[in-house]
């Protein structure tokens, strides 16, 4: 699907669909990966693509044991996202993935199309993103880095604090399931 923020065609996805999109046309591909994760052997069927491969939990607060996002790899994307726009005749194809397709991959896209157009409001990045993708729900300590090296000054992360909201208040199951994931400071402040 193509994005209003960016001129190329955008593409969301989890590992397990990544052999969808091998025919799609993709020039460039965004891959988080957890640590020790293979990389996925549906890239084989891909043609010729530049991609950044960055590996990091889906967490948001620091776990033993566990790799959590930090402000260097949203410097990466944020680089990864500045080159795309900078391309002589403009990137064809991104497709941004990790493993499910939507809490890493929504942020670091989230970021990407908030960086392309900071004339924008916030809340229509996450918008977006959420049209691309309906599972959408960015993980907050990533949008929190992309914020301040943006210096949306708190937008991004109101914005994508709304977007939990209303996932959460349709779908209670989800916030459950992000206090059993120590993720609960994105729930806490909207849940009882």
């Amino acid at each position: 699907m193509t994005s209003r923020f960016v001129p190329f065609a955008v593409t969301v996805c989890g590992i397990e669909e990544l052999s969808g999109h091998g025919a799609a046309g993709v020039t460039h591909v965004l891959s988080i990966l957890d640590p020790g994760e293979p990389e996925p052997a549906a890239f084989g069927a891909f043609g010729e693509h530049e991609r950044l491969e960055l590996r990091f939990h889906d967490i948001i607060e620091d776990l033993p044991a566990e790799v959590p996002p930090d402000a260097g790899h949203v410097a990466a994307i944020l680089g990864f996202g500045r080159d795309l726009m900078a391309e002589p005749g403009g990137c064809g194809h991104l497709l941004v993935h990790c493993h499910m397709g939507i809490s890493r991959s929504t942020a670091a896209l989230t970021m990407l199309l908030a960086q392309a157009r900071p004339d924008r409001p916030a809340d229509e990045a996450v918008a977006a993103v959420a049209a691309i993708r309906d599972k959408t729900w960015p993980n907050l300590r990533m949008i929190e880095y992309a914020d301040a090296a943006l210096g949306r000054k708190g937008a991004l992360i109101d914005a994508v604090r709304r977007r939990h909201r209303a996932v959460g208040l349709a779908r209670p199951d989800i916030v459950t399931y992000m206090r059993e994931n120590h993720r609960a400071r994105e729930v806490d402040w909207f849940a009882p």
